[in-house]
């Protein structure tokens, strides 16, 4: 861990303490989530970001496990283990260490070891109220802490999905887009590739075969394959099973006969994602850009701005907030609001503070359905080397 001498290791408890201390006064249950989580569980849930970044192990009953990378899956999990429907509303908080592989070499900023104390709130559907105190309060726990020096960036995946709902597209292309907004490079290749040829990344597959695919007859779509393998004598060879074959040479089809996504569609989108201003100005941006070409979004534009206006009320002082309609964070669980706290000797790759929406977590874990969810997490050795300046 980063905390190399006992003075060090004492400063980062006591730091935990007063941070932990200000979210119990907020009315959150201090637990202690197991740091050895199930592999498949985290792996499935996570996103191809973080879960490259995982240390996963096999253990001697052949079962794999990963060190928990984040605390929000076990939390999560823990909450199913009391609560099996999910639903039950409740409030936790935490204190303890996660662990990342470092790409870039492991650094005080970014190393393999480090300490989270966040905030957990599962079950309430009052979102925007909700939001509003999640960050509130993680705020309010750093200027506990004693750190007033800080810039705030927002992101709205719920905007960004409302935006795509809207737009007339296969529901195939909705995902890619979701799927890819975590990476700006690989989203506008995908936005162009729908533009010109939306099924022009594969190729080489036999025009018969993929003349009789289709996603809505996906089992007379897997006996097709099922017979081209033969014929051809072709075994199956990886992880890939017959059945994710056949749905992703589906799709493809679908591809190839489907009507190109309009040039202007996709300057629509491209506009919303090259939004980036000031909280306020760029709700006014965003309605802008809507009007102007025919689009509504009015319910999660409102959202928008009621958790805005919720945050001013807490206290929060919103002109430091600036708002990136391509900012999601690095986990892909995310489904609405999304916050991280910033301040200037850290850099933006070195966040003290941040958290979001996950809605669809909770399923993912095992909840028979989705439970409106959100929470936020402090970076402790970032916080203590961001007060020690």
């Amino acid at each position: 861990m980063v905390a190399e001498t006992a003075r060090e290791f004492e400063a980062l408890e006591a730091q935990a303490q007063t941070l932990m201390a200000t979210f119990g006064n907020a009315g959150h249950e201090a637990v202690a989530p197991a740091a050895l989580q199930p592999a498949d569980v985290y792996l499935d849930v996570i996103g191809e970001a973080l879960r490259a970044r995982c240390y996963v192990f096999t253990d001697p009953d052949g079962d794999e496990y990963c060190l928990r990378p984040d605390l929000t899956v076990p939390i999560c999990r823990l909450h199913l283990e009391r609560h099996a429907e999910g639903v039950d509303k409740a409030k936790y908080c935490y204190n303890g260490s996660a662990f990342r592989f470092q790409p870039r070499g492991a650094n005080a900023a970014h190393p393999r070891e480090f300490r989270q104390c966040g905030i957990e709130s599962i079950g309430s559907n009052e979102r925007e109220k909700t939001d509003a105190h999640t960050l509130a309060i993680i705020l309010e726990s750093l200027n506990v802490a004693g750190l007033n020096e800080w810039k705030l960036r927002i992101g709205d995946l719920g905007l960004f999905r409302a935006l795509l709902s809207a737009i007339d597209m296969p529901e195939r292309w909705r995902e890619r887009l979701r799927h890819q907004l975590w990476r700006p490079q690989a989203f506008r290749e995908e936005l162009v590739r729908l533009t010109e040829a939306p099924a022009s990344h594969v190729s080489g597959m036999p025009d018969k075969l993929m003349r009789g695919l289709d996603t809505d007859k996906q089992e007379e779509a897997q006996r097709n394959i099922a017979r081209y393998l033969d014929e051809q004598n072709i075994e199956l060879i990886g992880i890939r099973t017959l059945e994710e074959i056949s749905r992703n040479l589906a799709r493809i089809a679908d591809d190839q006969r489907a009507e190109r996504l309009p040039v202007a569609t996709a300057n629509l989108i491209e506009g919303y994602i090259g939004v980036n201003a000031p909280a306020r100005a760029a709700g006014a941006r965003v309605k802008d850009l809507m009007r102007d070409t025919g689009v509504d979004i009015s319910p999660a534009l409102e959202s928008y701005h009621k958790r805005l206006q919720l945050l001013a009320d807490l206290g929060v002082d919103v002109t430091r907030a600036e708002f990136s309609a391509e900012f999601g964070r690095s986990l892909e669980y995310y489904t609405g609001f999304v916050f991280e706290v910033l301040v200037p000797d850290l850099g933006k790759r070195s966040p003290v503070a941040g958290g979001g929406r996950y809605d669809g977590l909770m399923r993912m874990c095992g909840a028979p359905t989705d439970v409106a969810a959100v929470g936020g997490a402090i970076h402790t050795e970032r916080l203590l080397k961001a007060m020690r300046g």
